[in-house]
């Protein structure tokens, strides 16, 4: 395939990219009703239900801006040949595959995060503070945005700078030692992200001694799971969202929770909410979406090595040749029709794993207050409980509100 070809489908697939987003994103937000459906009667009033439209609207005004821009500026950089003229600047500061490569690479990644920064601070101070969500300061928010690009920079670096190693030095094969690399990397980051990343940005107590302690502790007990590491993490220090995760592997699991939850749901939603959690657990969505990811990663990672030396990809971007940090640009574009369809099964995959979960919660502690407990944390961070069923089918990881309880209820039926 010649690179004017390879380019053509380039231009083409990053158009259909855009064109399917916005239209999926007009869908879901035509599919709005202007009155409360009565499906909703009962978790949102009237005047919720209006602010939830308004909140909805205006980010989806946002998201719009900040996609085309994204895209435009994407399509003009990539027909002015600047993807070629950024490559032969870096070849020409070092004739090392691995330094040309992270030079690339972290060059277009800081430029894209500076792209995005007046969205995401508009969204944060003006959007966010306009329906009471935001708590974060500038100076924490500032802050937040430094560390987030360091680390990312310093991690990724890294990461890619092994998988250009390894392309160096095992050629044909380097997509083994890189599947491993990344393999490694990424349980390493399951099991210690709690302890090593998140402080960073956010404080962990753990929970006090008390009613709340003992109840998460009795239900862990009755199913099973070995629990002693129950924490609570000053999310209020940015938003008035609750959540609640688990996170880590083996000895090093632990049960996190938002000071923010702790404050809207009685003692009894929390223990449901984390019984759902458990219930992930119990029933090894974990490890099998981990397993999952594992395999994902060794087929992109074969796929690439077999295009990686072609020199039609890098050509197609500018280059004179075959250069790793274009073919891999160029591979990541070409890839993009393959990422959304195994991201839609993995979303299938992940909705029914959700229902799972719940069913544990609602067999083991008590359905009913899961749902109060669901209903309190989508109202008061203005979720979509009526997605439009294309969307909430290809994008949403966990299926819509209203679904969820109808499951919920069928189990005591």
């Amino acid at each position: 395939m010649s690179s004017e070809t390879i380019f053509f489908i380039i231009v083409v697939f990053l158009c259909l990219d855009f064109v399917l987003e916005r239209i999926l994103e007009s869908l879901n937000s035509k599919h709005m009703s202007p009155v409360l459906p009565d499906s909703l009667k009962g978790i949102y009033d009237e005047k919720e239900y209006s602010r939830f439209q308004s909140y909805k609207r205006e980010n989806g005004r946002l998201d719009s801006w900040s996609s085309g821009v994204g895209f435009v500026v994407m399509i003009v950089f990539l027909v002015a040949g600047g993807f070629g003229w950024y490559n032969s600047w870096v070849v020409s500061l070092t004739d090392s595959v691995v330094w040309q490569t992270i030079l690339f690479v972290v060059g277009l990644s800081v430029a894209s995060s500076v792209l995005d920064i007046p969205f995401d601070y508009y969204a944060t101070f003006r959007i966010e503070e306009k329906y009471g969500f935001n708590k974060t300061t500038r100076r924490v928010y500032w802050l937040d945005t430094v560390k987030e690009l360091v680390l990312s920079l310093v991690l990724g670096g890294v990461l890619l700078a092994l998988v250009v190693w390894f392309y160096t030095w095992a050629g044909t094969y380097f997509w083994l030692y890189a599947w491993g690399a990344v393999t490694l990397f990424s349980v390493f980051m399951a099991m210690f992200y709690s302890q090593l990343i998140v402080p960073l940005f956010n404080k962990q107590t753990p929970l006090q001694e008390g009613s709340l302690r003992d109840k998460i502790q009795a239900f862990a007990g009755k199913v099973g799971f070995k629990l002693d590491n129950i924490y609570v993490i000053d999310g209020s220090k940015r938003s008035t969202k609750a959540n609640a995760y688990f996170t880590g592997l083996g000895p090093k699991k632990r049960v996190v929770l938002y000071d923010t939850l702790i404050d809207e749901l009685t003692e009894e939603e929390i223990v449901a909410v984390l019984a759902h959690e458990i219930g992930h657990y119990k029933k090894r969505h974990t490890l099998r979406s981990m397993v999952v990811s594992v395999i994902q990663m060794g087929v992109l990672f074969w796929l690439f090595s077999l295009c990686v030396n072609n020199a039609a990809l890098s050509e197609a971007l500018g280059g004179d040749r075959a250069y790793f940090q274009l073919g891999l640009i160029a591979f990541a574009i070409l890839y993009s029709p393959v990422n959304l369809i195994l991201g839609i099964g993995m979303n299938v995959w992940s909705r029914s794993n959700e229902y799972e979960a719940d069913a544990f919660a609602a067999r083991y502690y008590e359905g009913d207050y899961l749902v109060s407990g669901l209903k309190k944390i989508s109202v008061k961070s203005l979720s979509n409980l009526t997605p439009h069923p294309l969307y909430e089918y290809i994008y949403y990881s966990h299926p819509s509100l209203l679904k969820r309880i109808d499951a919920i209820k069928r189990i005591h039926e």
